[in-house]
Protein backbone atom coordinates (compact mmCIF):
# COMPACT_ATOMS: atom_id res chain seq x y z
CA UNK A 1 0.00 0.00 0.00
CA UNK A 2 3.09 2.10 0.47
CA UNK A 3 4.19 1.73 -3.08
CA UNK A 4 3.42 5.06 -5.29
CA UNK A 5 4.32 4.86 -8.95
CA UNK A 6 5.58 8.03 -11.03
CA UNK A 7 2.27 8.40 -13.04
CA UNK A 8 0.00 7.55 -10.22
CA UNK A 9 1.54 10.50 -8.22
CA UNK A 10 1.30 12.71 -11.19
CA UNK A 11 -2.25 11.66 -11.40
CA UNK A 12 -2.79 12.75 -7.79
CA UNK A 13 -0.93 16.05 -7.59
CA UNK A 14 -2.40 17.02 -11.01
CA UNK A 15 -5.74 16.37 -9.35
CA UNK A 16 -5.00 18.24 -6.27
CA UNK A 17 -3.59 21.10 -7.93
CA UNK A 18 -6.66 21.59 -10.66
CA UNK A 19 -9.36 21.89 -8.05
CA UNK A 20 -7.01 23.85 -5.71
CA UNK A 21 -6.42 26.30 -8.88
CA UNK A 22 -10.42 26.43 -9.28
CA UNK A 23 -10.93 27.76 -5.92
CA UNK A 24 -8.96 30.68 -6.29
CA UNK A 25 -11.86 32.97 -8.50
CA UNK A 26 -13.96 32.42 -5.09
CA UNK A 27 -11.50 32.92 -2.75
CA UNK A 28 -10.82 36.34 -4.48
CA UNK A 29 -14.81 36.84 -4.69
CA UNK A 30 -14.68 36.76 -0.85
CA UNK A 31 -11.89 39.37 -0.45
CA UNK A 32 -12.53 42.68 -0.25
CA UNK A 33 -11.29 45.75 -2.86
CA UNK A 34 -9.80 42.44 -4.65
CA UNK A 35 -10.93 42.05 -8.38
CA UNK A 36 -10.33 38.18 -10.52
CA UNK A 37 -8.75 39.15 -13.68
CA UNK A 38 -11.52 39.08 -16.62
CA UNK A 39 -9.21 36.98 -18.99
CA UNK A 40 -9.02 33.86 -16.55
CA UNK A 41 -11.82 31.62 -16.36
CA UNK A 42 -14.37 32.32 -13.96
CA UNK A 43 -15.60 29.71 -11.69
CA UNK A 44 -16.70 30.68 -8.77
CA UNK A 45 -19.80 29.55 -5.99
CA UNK A 46 -22.89 31.16 -6.13
CA UNK A 47 -23.79 32.72 -2.70
CA UNK A 48 -27.64 31.36 -1.94
CA UNK A 49 -30.65 33.73 -0.39
CA UNK A 50 -29.78 33.50 2.68
CA UNK A 51 -25.77 34.65 1.99
CA UNK A 52 -26.16 37.12 -0.93
CA UNK A 53 -29.83 38.74 -0.37
CA UNK A 54 -32.18 38.57 -2.61
CA UNK A 55 -36.26 37.73 -3.36
CA UNK A 56 -38.16 34.82 -2.31
CA UNK A 57 -41.19 34.16 -4.10
CA UNK A 58 -44.03 30.60 -3.65
CA UNK A 59 -46.06 30.69 -6.54
CA UNK A 60 -49.24 28.65 -6.78
CA UNK A 61 -50.67 27.53 -9.87
CA UNK A 62 -55.05 26.96 -10.60
CA UNK A 63 -55.47 23.61 -10.89
CA UNK A 64 -59.74 24.74 -12.43
CA UNK A 65 -57.70 26.76 -15.15
CA UNK A 66 -55.94 23.68 -16.13
CA UNK A 67 -59.44 21.63 -16.55
CA UNK A 68 -61.44 23.94 -18.45
CA UNK A 69 -58.13 24.59 -20.68
CA UNK A 70 -58.62 21.07 -21.48
CA UNK A 71 -62.18 21.12 -22.19
CA UNK A 72 -61.93 24.64 -24.67
CA UNK A 73 -58.94 22.77 -26.81
CA UNK A 74 -60.55 19.58 -26.78
CA UNK A 75 -64.13 21.26 -27.87
CA UNK A 76 -61.86 22.88 -30.73
CA UNK A 77 -60.28 19.31 -32.06
CA UNK A 78 -63.72 18.12 -31.67
CA UNK A 79 -65.20 20.66 -34.01
CA UNK A 80 -62.60 20.37 -36.18
CA UNK A 81 -62.18 16.69 -36.53
CA UNK A 82 -66.02 16.34 -37.75
CA UNK A 83 -66.07 19.06 -39.66
CA UNK A 84 -62.91 18.22 -41.56
CA UNK A 85 -64.79 14.61 -41.49
CA UNK A 86 -66.00 13.26 -44.96
CA UNK A 87 -68.92 13.49 -45.40
CA UNK A 88 -69.15 16.41 -42.82
CA UNK A 89 -70.66 15.42 -39.37
CA UNK A 90 -72.94 17.81 -38.39
CA UNK A 91 -73.32 18.54 -34.60
CA UNK A 92 -75.56 20.59 -32.15
CA UNK A 93 -74.32 23.25 -29.99
CA UNK A 94 -71.57 21.71 -27.51
CA UNK A 95 -71.53 22.36 -23.75
CA UNK A 96 -68.90 22.68 -21.07
CA UNK A 97 -70.90 22.85 -18.33
CA UNK A 98 -70.27 20.78 -15.15
CA UNK A 99 -66.48 20.12 -15.99
CA UNK A 100 -67.62 17.28 -19.34
CA UNK A 101 -68.15 18.55 -23.05
CA UNK A 102 -71.36 17.52 -24.24
CA UNK A 103 -72.76 17.48 -27.98
CA UNK A 104 -75.15 15.78 -30.28
CA UNK A 105 -74.73 14.50 -33.38
CA UNK A 106 -77.95 15.67 -36.05
CA UNK A 107 -77.91 12.50 -37.92
CA UNK A 108 -78.31 9.20 -35.98
CA UNK A 109 -76.58 7.19 -38.76
CA UNK A 110 -73.41 8.97 -38.19
CA UNK A 111 -72.78 8.27 -34.46
CA UNK A 112 -70.46 5.56 -35.61
CA UNK A 113 -68.39 7.76 -37.89
CA UNK A 114 -68.14 10.61 -34.71
CA UNK A 115 -66.95 8.25 -32.38
CA UNK A 116 -63.95 6.97 -34.54
CA UNK A 117 -63.24 10.39 -35.60
CA UNK A 118 -62.88 12.17 -31.86
CA UNK A 119 -61.33 8.94 -30.70
CA UNK A 120 -57.95 9.30 -31.84
CA UNK A 121 -58.22 12.68 -29.73
CA UNK A 122 -57.97 10.72 -26.62
CA UNK A 123 -54.78 8.90 -25.67
CA UNK A 124 -53.41 6.87 -22.90
CA UNK A 125 -52.65 8.71 -19.32
CA UNK A 126 -49.11 7.98 -18.46
CA UNK A 127 -48.51 4.46 -17.19
CA UNK A 128 -51.71 4.99 -15.33
CA UNK A 129 -53.45 2.28 -17.31
CA UNK A 130 -56.92 4.63 -18.68
CA UNK A 131 -57.11 7.02 -20.94
CA UNK A 132 -57.44 10.54 -20.53
CA UNK A 133 -60.66 11.15 -22.14
CA UNK A 134 -64.00 8.85 -21.01
CA UNK A 135 -65.93 8.77 -24.15
CA UNK A 136 -70.27 7.84 -23.60
CA UNK A 137 -73.02 8.02 -25.98
CA UNK A 138 -76.27 8.69 -24.37
CA UNK A 139 -79.93 9.09 -25.87
CA UNK A 140 -78.62 7.02 -29.19
CA UNK A 141 -76.84 10.30 -30.76
CA UNK A 142 -75.57 12.40 -27.94
CA UNK A 143 -71.67 12.35 -26.59
CA UNK A 144 -70.70 13.44 -23.61
CA UNK A 145 -66.35 13.26 -23.30
CA UNK A 146 -65.12 13.12 -19.72
CA UNK A 147 -61.75 14.08 -18.34
CA UNK A 148 -60.72 10.78 -16.15
CA UNK A 149 -58.71 11.72 -13.10
CA UNK A 150 -55.57 10.44 -14.31
CA UNK A 151 -55.71 12.66 -17.59
CA UNK A 152 -56.13 15.52 -15.39
CA UNK A 153 -53.11 14.73 -13.47
CA UNK A 154 -50.90 13.71 -16.00
CA UNK A 155 -52.11 17.46 -17.38
CA UNK A 156 -51.79 19.60 -14.58
CA UNK A 157 -48.19 17.77 -14.15
CA UNK A 158 -47.33 18.99 -17.86
CA UNK A 159 -48.40 22.32 -16.96
CA UNK A 160 -46.37 22.39 -14.04
CA UNK A 161 -42.87 21.21 -15.84
CA UNK A 162 -43.71 24.09 -18.29
CA UNK A 163 -44.74 26.85 -15.98
CA UNK A 164 -40.60 26.17 -14.33
CA UNK A 165 -39.52 25.89 -17.53
CA UNK A 166 -40.94 29.39 -18.61
CA UNK A 167 -40.23 30.95 -14.70
CA UNK A 168 -36.81 30.07 -15.71
CA UNK A 169 -36.23 31.56 -18.77
CA UNK A 170 -37.84 34.72 -17.46
CA UNK A 171 -35.72 35.16 -14.75
CA UNK A 172 -32.85 34.44 -16.71
CA UNK A 173 -33.23 37.25 -19.04
CA UNK A 174 -33.15 39.75 -15.89
CA UNK A 175 -29.27 38.78 -15.98
CA UNK A 176 -29.37 37.03 -12.58
CA UNK A 177 -27.37 34.54 -11.71
CA UNK A 178 -28.12 31.05 -10.67
CA UNK A 179 -31.51 31.16 -9.25
CA UNK A 180 -33.21 28.53 -7.48
CA UNK A 181 -36.43 27.36 -9.09
CA UNK A 182 -37.98 24.38 -8.06
CA UNK A 183 -41.35 22.97 -7.85
CA UNK A 184 -42.69 21.91 -4.59
CA UNK A 185 -45.90 19.22 -4.27
CA UNK A 186 -48.52 19.22 -6.95
CA UNK A 187 -49.62 22.92 -8.07
CA UNK A 188 -46.60 25.32 -5.86
CA UNK A 189 -43.39 26.35 -7.28
CA UNK A 190 -40.73 28.01 -5.03
CA UNK A 191 -38.51 31.09 -6.37
CA UNK A 192 -35.44 32.32 -5.54
CA UNK A 193 -33.39 35.14 -7.31
CA UNK A 194 -30.09 35.88 -4.63
CA UNK A 195 -28.70 39.32 -5.22
CA UNK A 196 -32.20 40.77 -6.94
CA UNK A 197 -33.55 43.88 -4.23
CA UNK A 198 -36.69 44.41 -6.34
CA UNK A 199 -39.95 41.76 -5.45
CA UNK A 200 -42.45 43.81 -7.03
CA UNK A 201 -40.36 43.55 -10.13
CA UNK A 202 -40.17 40.04 -10.07
CA UNK A 203 -43.78 39.36 -9.23
CA UNK A 204 -44.91 41.81 -12.61
CA UNK A 205 -42.88 39.21 -14.41
CA UNK A 206 -43.78 36.25 -12.86
CA UNK A 207 -47.76 37.24 -12.39
CA UNK A 208 -48.18 37.99 -16.03
CA UNK A 209 -49.56 34.84 -18.39
CA UNK A 210 -48.67 36.08 -21.26
CA UNK A 211 -50.86 34.53 -23.21
CA UNK A 212 -51.45 36.33 -26.56
CA UNK A 213 -54.18 35.68 -28.82
CA UNK A 214 -55.86 37.53 -31.83
CA UNK A 215 -59.06 36.57 -32.28
CA UNK A 216 -61.60 38.41 -34.97
CA UNK A 217 -64.20 41.01 -33.20
CA UNK A 218 -67.80 40.16 -33.98
CA UNK A 219 -69.14 43.16 -35.20
CA UNK A 220 -73.04 42.21 -34.93
CA UNK A 221 -72.70 42.29 -31.48
CA UNK A 222 -74.63 45.27 -30.56
CA UNK A 223 -72.92 47.48 -27.64
CA UNK A 224 -75.72 47.92 -25.47
CA UNK A 225 -76.85 44.07 -25.47
CA UNK A 226 -73.18 43.63 -24.65
CA UNK A 227 -73.35 46.39 -21.77
CA UNK A 228 -76.31 43.89 -20.72
CA UNK A 229 -74.59 40.59 -20.85
CA UNK A 230 -76.20 39.25 -23.63
CA UNK A 231 -73.39 36.87 -25.39
CA UNK A 232 -74.34 36.06 -29.30
CA UNK A 233 -73.67 32.55 -29.94
CA UNK A 234 -70.05 31.50 -30.77
CA UNK A 235 -68.91 34.32 -28.74
CA UNK A 236 -67.02 35.79 -25.95
CA UNK A 237 -67.02 38.86 -23.80
CA UNK A 238 -63.40 40.29 -23.49
CA UNK A 239 -62.50 43.64 -21.15
CA UNK A 240 -60.85 46.28 -22.79
CA UNK A 241 -56.85 46.54 -20.66
CA UNK A 242 -57.29 50.17 -20.58
CA UNK A 243 -60.23 51.91 -19.67
CA UNK A 244 -59.57 55.13 -22.07
CA UNK A 245 -60.48 52.33 -24.93
CA UNK A 246 -63.46 51.26 -22.99
CA UNK A 247 -64.33 55.18 -22.71
CA UNK A 248 -64.06 55.44 -26.56
CA UNK A 249 -66.54 52.24 -27.57
CA UNK A 250 -69.05 53.07 -25.53
CA UNK A 251 -68.80 49.71 -23.53
CA UNK A 252 -66.05 48.09 -21.56
CA UNK A 253 -66.40 44.93 -23.31
CA UNK A 254 -65.37 43.60 -26.59
CA UNK A 255 -67.20 40.55 -28.30
CA UNK A 256 -65.20 38.34 -30.12
CA UNK A 257 -65.34 34.86 -32.06
CA UNK A 258 -64.44 32.48 -29.05
CA UNK A 259 -62.56 29.84 -31.32
CA UNK A 260 -60.56 30.43 -34.25
CA UNK A 261 -57.74 32.93 -34.47
CA UNK A 262 -54.41 32.70 -33.74
CA UNK A 263 -52.42 32.00 -30.36
CA UNK A 264 -48.76 33.49 -29.29
CA UNK A 265 -47.32 29.88 -29.08
CA UNK A 266 -46.42 30.86 -32.32
CA UNK A 267 -43.74 33.84 -31.96
CA UNK A 268 -39.86 33.46 -32.55
CA UNK A 269 -39.34 36.98 -31.09
CA UNK A 270 -40.13 39.83 -29.20
CA UNK A 271 -38.96 43.44 -28.59
CA UNK A 272 -39.54 46.82 -26.84
CA UNK A 273 -39.25 49.53 -30.00
CA UNK A 274 -40.69 52.84 -30.76
CA UNK A 275 -43.68 53.93 -33.22
CA UNK A 276 -41.91 55.82 -35.43
CA UNK A 277 -45.15 58.23 -35.96
CA UNK A 278 -45.53 59.05 -31.87
CA UNK A 279 -42.82 57.49 -30.34
CA UNK A 280 -44.93 55.47 -28.13
CA UNK A 281 -43.36 52.65 -26.34
CA UNK A 282 -44.87 49.48 -28.40
CA UNK A 283 -43.51 45.73 -28.64
CA UNK A 284 -43.06 44.38 -32.08
CA UNK A 285 -43.14 40.60 -32.43
CA UNK A 286 -42.22 37.71 -35.53
CA UNK A 287 -43.76 34.47 -35.89
CA UNK A 288 -42.33 30.94 -37.15
CA UNK A 289 -43.38 29.83 -40.56
CA UNK A 290 -46.68 28.39 -39.66
CA UNK A 291 -47.50 30.83 -37.47
CA UNK A 292 -46.39 33.67 -39.88
CA UNK A 293 -48.73 31.44 -42.90
CA UNK A 294 -52.09 31.74 -40.40
CA UNK A 295 -51.35 35.54 -39.68
CA UNK A 296 -51.29 36.01 -43.58
CA UNK A 297 -53.80 33.68 -44.13
CA UNK A 298 -56.33 35.59 -41.14
CA UNK A 299 -55.48 39.22 -42.76
CA UNK A 300 -56.02 38.59 -45.85
CA UNK A 301 -59.19 36.72 -45.55
CA UNK A 302 -60.80 39.42 -43.26
CA UNK A 303 -59.73 42.64 -44.90
CA UNK A 304 -61.80 45.44 -43.40
CA UNK A 305 -62.20 43.71 -40.14
CA UNK A 306 -61.19 44.38 -37.17
CA UNK A 307 -59.50 41.83 -35.03
CA UNK A 308 -58.69 41.89 -31.41
CA UNK A 309 -54.96 41.59 -29.98
CA UNK A 310 -55.94 39.67 -26.14
CA UNK A 311 -52.77 39.52 -23.39
CA UNK A 312 -53.97 37.91 -20.71
CA UNK A 313 -57.59 37.68 -21.12
CA UNK A 314 -58.00 41.52 -22.09
CA UNK A 315 -58.30 43.86 -25.22
CA UNK A 316 -54.88 45.86 -25.53
CA UNK A 317 -56.09 46.73 -29.09
CA UNK A 318 -58.36 46.04 -31.82
CA UNK A 319 -57.05 47.68 -35.16
CA UNK A 320 -59.03 47.08 -38.54
CA UNK A 321 -57.01 45.03 -41.56
CA UNK A 322 -56.59 47.09 -44.18
CA UNK A 323 -54.54 45.48 -45.86
CA UNK A 324 -52.92 41.19 -45.79
CA UNK A 325 -50.35 41.15 -43.65
CA UNK A 326 -47.86 39.08 -45.37
CA UNK A 327 -44.57 39.67 -43.42
CA UNK A 328 -44.52 37.31 -40.61
CA UNK A 329 -44.55 39.93 -37.42
CA UNK A 330 -46.86 42.34 -36.32
CA UNK A 331 -46.74 44.93 -33.87
CA UNK A 332 -49.01 45.31 -30.27
CA UNK A 333 -49.02 48.63 -29.08
CA UNK A 334 -51.12 50.34 -26.23
CA UNK A 335 -50.98 52.30 -22.51
CA UNK A 336 -47.02 50.48 -22.38
CA UNK A 337 -44.13 52.35 -20.91
CA UNK A 338 -40.75 52.06 -21.49
CA UNK A 339 -40.58 49.11 -18.81
CA UNK A 340 -43.55 47.90 -19.11
CA UNK A 341 -43.26 47.13 -22.72
CA UNK A 342 -39.80 45.55 -22.34
CA UNK A 343 -41.62 43.21 -19.36
CA UNK A 344 -44.29 42.16 -22.00
CA UNK A 345 -40.98 40.81 -24.50
CA UNK A 346 -39.37 39.08 -21.88
CA UNK A 347 -42.24 37.30 -21.38
CA UNK A 348 -43.75 36.90 -24.79
CA UNK A 349 -40.27 35.34 -25.65
CA UNK A 350 -40.11 33.55 -22.92
CA UNK A 351 -43.44 31.47 -23.49
CA UNK A 352 -46.78 31.89 -22.36
CA UNK A 353 -46.97 30.33 -18.93
CA UNK A 354 -50.01 27.41 -19.48
CA UNK A 355 -51.68 27.94 -16.29
CA UNK A 356 -52.34 31.56 -13.93
CA UNK A 357 -49.67 31.82 -10.94
CA UNK A 358 -50.14 33.76 -8.28
CA UNK A 359 -47.88 34.91 -5.22
CA UNK A 360 -49.31 32.74 -2.17
CA UNK A 361 -45.79 34.10 0.02
CA UNK A 362 -43.00 36.47 -0.30
CA UNK A 363 -40.01 37.65 1.36
CA UNK A 364 -36.56 39.76 0.83
CA UNK A 365 -33.25 39.48 2.44
CA UNK A 366 -31.15 42.15 2.79
CA UNK A 367 -27.28 41.60 1.55
CA UNK A 368 -26.36 43.03 4.93
CA UNK A 369 -27.92 40.29 6.58
CA UNK A 370 -26.17 37.86 4.32
CA UNK A 371 -22.91 39.52 4.51
CA UNK A 372 -23.52 39.22 8.59
CA UNK A 373 -23.66 35.48 7.92
CA UNK A 374 -20.65 34.89 5.86
CA UNK A 375 -18.93 36.55 7.81
CA UNK A 376 -19.89 34.45 11.33
CA UNK A 377 -19.25 31.62 9.17
CA UNK A 378 -16.21 31.95 7.92
CA UNK A 379 -15.28 33.30 11.81
CA UNK A 380 -16.81 29.67 12.83
CA UNK A 381 -14.72 27.85 10.60
CA UNK A 382 -11.67 29.56 11.11
CA UNK A 383 -11.79 29.12 14.79
CA UNK A 384 -13.16 25.28 14.59
CA UNK A 385 -10.24 24.62 11.72
CA UNK A 386 -7.22 26.82 13.73
CA UNK A 387 -8.36 24.66 17.13
CA UNK A 388 -8.06 21.14 15.32
CA UNK A 389 -5.07 21.96 13.23
CA UNK A 390 -3.14 23.11 16.77
CA UNK A 391 -4.95 19.70 18.70
CA UNK A 392 -3.36 17.56 15.64
CA UNK A 393 -0.07 19.28 15.75
CA UNK A 394 1.06 18.85 19.30
CA UNK A 395 -0.96 14.89 19.32
CA UNK A 396 1.05 13.50 16.81
CA UNK A 397 3.91 15.46 15.28
CA UNK A 398 5.31 14.70 11.78
CA UNK A 399 1.73 13.26 11.48
CA UNK A 400 -0.03 15.81 12.50
CA UNK A 401 1.92 18.16 9.91
CA UNK A 402 0.72 15.67 7.17
CA UNK A 403 -3.21 15.85 8.68
CA UNK A 404 -3.25 19.39 8.83
CA UNK A 405 -1.65 20.02 5.36
CA UNK A 406 -4.44 17.67 4.08
CA UNK A 407 -6.93 20.07 5.78
CA UNK A 408 -6.31 22.58 4.17
CA UNK A 409 -6.19 20.51 0.66
CA UNK A 410 -9.49 19.21 1.52
CA UNK A 411 -10.94 22.65 2.06
CA UNK A 412 -9.86 24.15 -1.51
CA UNK A 413 -10.84 21.42 -2.94
CA UNK A 414 -14.45 21.80 -1.83
CA UNK A 415 -14.27 24.64 -2.82
CA UNK A 416 -12.61 24.02 -5.96
CA UNK A 417 -15.43 21.43 -7.07
CA UNK A 418 -18.08 23.46 -5.84
CA UNK A 419 -16.98 26.29 -8.41
CA UNK A 420 -16.17 24.06 -11.37
CA UNK A 421 -19.83 22.72 -10.37
CA UNK A 422 -20.90 26.37 -9.99
CA UNK A 423 -23.03 25.15 -7.40
CA UNK A 424 -24.86 27.42 -4.54
CA UNK A 425 -23.77 28.19 -1.10
CA UNK A 426 -26.04 28.50 1.50
CA UNK A 427 -25.75 29.07 5.41
CA UNK A 428 -26.76 25.66 6.09
CA UNK A 429 -24.37 24.56 3.25
CA UNK A 430 -21.33 26.39 5.56
CA UNK A 431 -22.10 23.82 8.03
CA UNK A 432 -21.86 20.98 5.61
CA UNK A 433 -18.42 22.34 5.14
CA UNK A 434 -17.44 22.54 8.82
CA UNK A 435 -18.88 19.00 9.24
CA UNK A 436 -17.18 17.85 6.56
CA UNK A 437 -14.07 19.52 8.43
CA UNK A 438 -14.11 17.57 11.11
CA UNK A 439 -15.05 14.37 9.11
CA UNK A 440 -11.79 14.70 7.52
CA UNK A 441 -9.43 15.46 10.88
CA UNK A 442 -11.52 11.89 12.24
CA UNK A 443 -10.30 9.95 9.58
CA UNK A 444 -6.53 11.23 10.17
CA UNK A 445 -7.05 10.59 13.90
CA UNK A 446 -8.46 6.74 13.19
CA UNK A 447 -4.77 6.14 10.94
CA UNK A 448 -2.45 7.57 13.36
CA UNK A 449 -4.18 5.54 16.21
CA UNK A 450 -3.94 2.66 14.21
CA UNK A 451 -0.43 3.20 13.51
CA UNK A 452 0.27 3.80 17.47
CA UNK A 453 -1.00 0.53 18.10
CA UNK A 454 0.64 -1.63 15.34
CA UNK A 455 4.05 0.03 17.13
CA UNK A 456 2.99 -0.82 20.31
CA UNK A 457 2.34 -4.14 19.68
CA UNK A 458 6.24 -4.48 17.84
CA UNK A 459 5.70 -4.00 14.52
CA UNK A 460 8.29 -2.37 12.43
CA UNK A 461 8.15 1.17 10.91
CA UNK A 462 6.91 0.88 7.91
CA UNK A 463 4.51 -2.38 8.67
CA UNK A 464 3.22 -0.43 11.22
CA UNK A 465 2.12 2.56 8.54
CA UNK A 466 1.01 0.35 6.12
CA UNK A 467 -1.12 -1.75 8.34
CA UNK A 468 -2.39 1.75 10.29
CA UNK A 469 -3.69 2.65 6.84
CA UNK A 470 -4.77 -0.85 5.68
CA UNK A 471 -6.75 -1.66 8.34
CA UNK A 472 -8.36 1.99 9.36
CA UNK A 473 -9.23 2.53 5.72
CA UNK A 474 -12.19 -0.05 6.12
CA UNK A 475 -13.52 1.89 8.70
CA UNK A 476 -13.45 5.48 7.22
CA UNK A 477 -14.90 4.08 3.81
CA UNK A 478 -17.48 2.11 6.17
CA UNK A 479 -18.07 5.51 8.22
CA UNK A 480 -18.54 7.61 5.04
CA UNK A 481 -20.62 5.68 3.49
CA UNK A 482 -23.58 5.70 5.73
CA UNK A 483 -23.05 9.05 5.72
CA UNK A 484 -23.46 9.35 1.95
CA UNK A 485 -26.16 6.97 1.81
CA UNK A 486 -27.93 9.78 4.13
CA UNK A 487 -26.74 12.52 2.12
CA UNK A 488 -27.76 10.93 -1.05
CA UNK A 489 -31.50 10.81 0.13
CA UNK A 490 -31.16 14.18 1.95
CA UNK A 491 -30.23 15.40 -1.74
CA UNK A 492 -32.92 13.75 -3.94
CA UNK A 493 -36.10 14.13 -1.39
CA UNK A 494 -34.90 17.33 0.46
CA UNK A 495 -35.19 20.79 -0.78
CA UNK A 496 -33.77 24.63 -0.15
CA UNK A 497 -31.05 24.54 2.87
CA UNK A 498 -31.17 20.47 3.29
CA UNK A 499 -30.14 19.72 0.04
CA UNK A 500 -27.59 22.90 0.14
CA UNK A 501 -26.20 21.32 3.42
CA UNK A 502 -26.40 17.39 1.98
CA UNK A 503 -24.66 18.72 -1.71
CA UNK A 504 -21.53 20.25 0.39
CA UNK A 505 -21.64 16.95 2.96
CA UNK A 506 -21.38 14.95 -0.43
CA UNK A 507 -18.40 17.11 -1.83
CA UNK A 508 -16.57 16.94 1.48
CA UNK A 509 -17.02 13.34 2.04
CA UNK A 510 -15.32 12.83 -1.36
CA UNK A 511 -12.49 14.98 -0.68
CA UNK A 512 -11.94 14.62 2.43
CA UNK A 513 -11.41 10.60 1.91
CA UNK A 514 -8.83 11.50 -0.79
CA UNK A 515 -7.02 13.96 0.71
CA UNK A 516 -6.76 12.17 4.22
CA UNK A 517 -6.13 8.82 3.15
CA UNK A 518 -4.38 8.78 -0.20
CA UNK A 519 -2.44 11.90 -0.38
CA UNK A 520 -1.42 11.72 2.89
CA UNK A 521 -0.58 8.08 2.74
CA UNK A 522 1.48 8.92 -0.74
CA UNK A 523 3.06 11.95 1.74
CA UNK A 524 4.31 9.37 4.41
CA UNK A 525 5.69 6.85 1.79
CA UNK A 526 7.49 9.34 0.30
CA UNK A 527 9.05 10.41 3.76
CA UNK A 528 10.00 6.62 5.31
CA UNK A 529 11.48 5.62 1.95
CA UNK A 530 13.97 9.35 2.04
CA UNK A 531 14.62 9.00 5.98
CA UNK A 532 14.23 5.80 6.79
CA UNK A 533 13.45 6.36 10.45
CA UNK A 534 13.79 4.01 13.54
CA UNK A 535 10.80 5.17 15.25
CA UNK A 536 8.02 7.02 14.58
CA UNK A 537 7.02 9.98 17.06
CA UNK A 538 3.45 9.14 17.72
Amino acid sequence: MLEFTTWKKAWYWALTLFFCACALPSLVALTPNVRWPSALPDHKINLGLDLAGGSRLLLEANRDQVTQQRLEAMEESVRTRLGQAQPTIAIGDVSSSGGKLAFTVRDASQVDAAREAILPLTSGAGLSGQRDWDITVEDGNRFVLVPTQAGIDLAISSAMETAVEVVRKRIDALGTKEPDIRRLGGTRIDVQVPGLQDPQALKNLLGQTAKLEFKMVDETAVPSELAKGAIPPGDEIVPWADPKDAAAQGVPVLAVKRLGGIKGDELTDAKQQFEQKTNAAVVSITFNQQGGEKFAKLTTDNVGKRFAIILDGKVLSAPSIREPILGGGAQISGSFTVQSATQLAIALRSGALPVDLTVVEERTVGPDLGADSIQKGIVAMAVGTGLLMIFILVTYGRFGVYANVALVVNVLMILGVMGLAGTTLTLPGIAGFVLTIGAAVDANVLINERIREERHRGRRVVQAVELGYKEASRAIFDANLTNVIAAVLMAAFGTGPVRGFAIVLLIGIATSVFTAVTMTRMWVAGWLRKARPADLNL
